[in-house]
Formats: structure tokens, C-alpha cells, sequence
């Protein structure tokens, strides 16, 4: 993810409102870093809270972090689904392996397979709205992607420019010599994941709000966001999960559950074509890593969408 363009702070300060029930940020300062065993990888380390400048631009970070961490509540407008940006991108877009915000945002521009063109930063935010989120994208020069944008962009200070630094997306877990297994895949979900994701992928709510992320249905990501892709998730799924016991899940049973989970309904593609899976399928998802849109699966097709 990368940034181009900022609007005025004194613009994006005067939408203070739409932040009103700020999000604390947790402060990092206590925070000391394990020591890195010899032949293990070393991680850029973003900033902590108490470094933040007590200015405009110290509180358009904050405002952007609040949105980050609580995106469904304070950008209603845009979220179309029950998640929030923090879902994916763990320990508030700080976590390596986990396409840490402090790894995105220096590679930016950068051409993207996924719409055929060169991405600002703001534009490859506007698409987590649009397919992870299953929402609307906010303006470019907006409140909303201005104050996400400074957020990754302070996380970033001092990190190297255009280099793929160790640890920022989600490492490549290759796919087993054997490929998948839905049916071992749920007996891993049903072993490792239902706990906090529910029996049916449902997430666990207190009140309205979500407190865990819903895996499909109505109120996931859609078919058209990465984690779709049965090789994203797995990546995300071994590094990441369950949560706090990364790397527990060996290559087979990560590809095996990541493919179970996207083998249910979800929302449609917002890029659906002329109402047709199949014209949607050769043109956006037939060269897109390992997926199901659009498959058959037990007599089933993959991809209907769900409401």
C-alpha cells in the first residue's frame, strides 16, 4: 500500500467529528523487543504511541489509527461488512507477517496486477474498502484515507523506500504436493478456528459490534478481496493463526482450512460482469492464484454471493 496525496491538515482536522468516540492507541513505549535468536529475522521496528508530536499531525495519526482499529464504527459509510481494517493487519498494522502497514506503505506506487494500472497508496486503500471491507471507497483526498494514510505513514518513519522489507506481507506458504482438503480442512477449522470464529463462520459479536471477525456469510470479505485466494489465507493463516500461536499450523493443514473457509458463500465480486459468474470468473479470477470462484464444488456453484 502506498500514499501519494495528502489533503490539508486544517481540512482533514475539521472532520475531527466523525472521529468523536476516539480510539485509545495502546501505548508501545512498554513494549520492550525479544532479542532476535542467530539465523532468526530481524523486523523494522515502527514507532511507539510517545513518539507522536503533540501537533496537527500528531492527531490526524491518531484519528487515522482510530479508524484502523475500529473501522466499522467510524466509517459506517464505507464498511459494508461486520470487519475492521485491524482484522488482517494485526497489532494495529504493526505485526510483521501480517502485512504490516510499516511494509506497505513505503512500495507505493506500485502496478497491480489486480486492476492493470499503477496504485497510489490511497488507491490501494480505497480497494480494502471496496472488496475486504465490501464497501463503498472513500475520496482519494478524503478525511478518511488522509488519516489512514498519515497513520501508515508514520508507522513507517525511518523505514527503508521501495525496499521489500523482511516481514511485510504475508509469507508464501506453497501449496502441498497434494494440493487441498476441504474435509481435513474442517476438522481443522472445527479444531483450531470455531472457538472464536463460531461453528459457521459467523464471528462472535458483543452487542453489534464484532469483537471476532466473521470468516463468511453476509458480513465477510467478498469475492473479490485477496483473502479469497486460498494461498493469501493459508499465508495468513500460518503466520497468524489461532491467534497467538502462529506457526502451529503445519503447510497442509493451512492450505487445507484456508480452503475450507473459502469454500463457503460470501459476498458477490463488486465487479461482477452482465450478472455472469463465468465471464467474471475468466476475466478477474482465472489467473488469480489458487481460488473457487466459479467452481463446482459437491454440486455446488462457488460464487453465487451472499446478501
Amino acid at each position: 500500500m502506498r500514499f501519494l496525496s495528502f489533503v490539508p491538515l486544517s481540512l482533514a482536522l475539521m472532520s475531527a467529528n466523525l472521529y468523536a468516540a476516539q480510539t485509545v492507541m495502546d501505548d508501545q513505549s512498554e513494549l520492550k523487543t525479544q532479542a532476535v535468536a542467530a539465523g532468526h529475522t530481524a523486523y523494522f521496528q515502527p514507532p511507539a504511541e510517545h513518539e507522536l508530536p503533540d501537533n496537527a499531525f500528531g492527531k490526524l495519526v491518531r484519528q487515522g489509527h482510530s479508524l484502523f482499529v475500529d473501522t466499522r464504527r467510524q466509517a459506517p459509510a464505507y464498511v459494508g461488512n461486520g470487519l475492521n481494517c485491524s482484522n488482517c493487519h494485526l497489532d494495529q498494522g504493526r505485526l510483521p507477517n501480517s502485512a504490516p502497514l510499516w511494509g506497505a506503505y513505503p512500495m507505493y506506487p506500485a502496478y497491480r496486477k489486480k486492476n492493470d494500472k499503477v496504485n497510489t497508496f490511497a488507491e490501494r486503500l480505497q480497494g480494502c474498502f471496496q472488496f475486504s471491507m465490501n464497501g463503498k471507497p472513500p475520496l482519494a483526498d478524503g478525511p478518511e484515507i488522509t488519516a489512514l494514510s498519515a497513520y501508515a505513514y508514520w508507522l513507517a518513519t525511518k523505514a527503508p523506500l521501495g525496499v521489500e522489507s523482511a516481514g511485510r506481507g504475508y509469507p508464501e506458504v506453497a501449496q502441498p504436493a497434494k494440493g487441498y482438503d476441504l474435509a481435513q480442512g474442517a476438522q481443522v477449522y472445527k479444531a483450531q478456528c470455531a472457538i472464536c470464529h463460531g461453528d459457521t463462520g459467523q464471528g462472535q459479536k458483543v452487542g453489534q459490534d464484532y469483537v471476532m471477525p466473521p470468516l463468511w456469510g453476509k458480513d465477510s470479505y467478498n469475492w473479490g478481496a485477496g483473502m479469497h485466494r486460498i494461498n493469501t489465507a493459508a499465508s495468513f493463516i500460518q503466520y497468524n493463526m489461532p491467534l497467538g500461536k502462529g506457526k502451529s499450523l503445519n503447510d497442509q493443514q493451512a492450505w487445507d482450512v484456508a480452503a475450507f473457509i473459502n469454500s463457503h458463500e460470501r459476498p458477490q465480486d463488486p465487479r461482477l460482469i452482465d450478472g455472469s459468474i463465468e465471464k467474471t470468473r475468466v476475466k478477474f479470477h482465472a489467473n488469480d492464484g489458487v481460488n473457487l470462484y466459479g467452481q463446482t464444488v459437491d454440486g455446488v456453484l462457488i460464487g453465487q454471493g451472499i446478501r
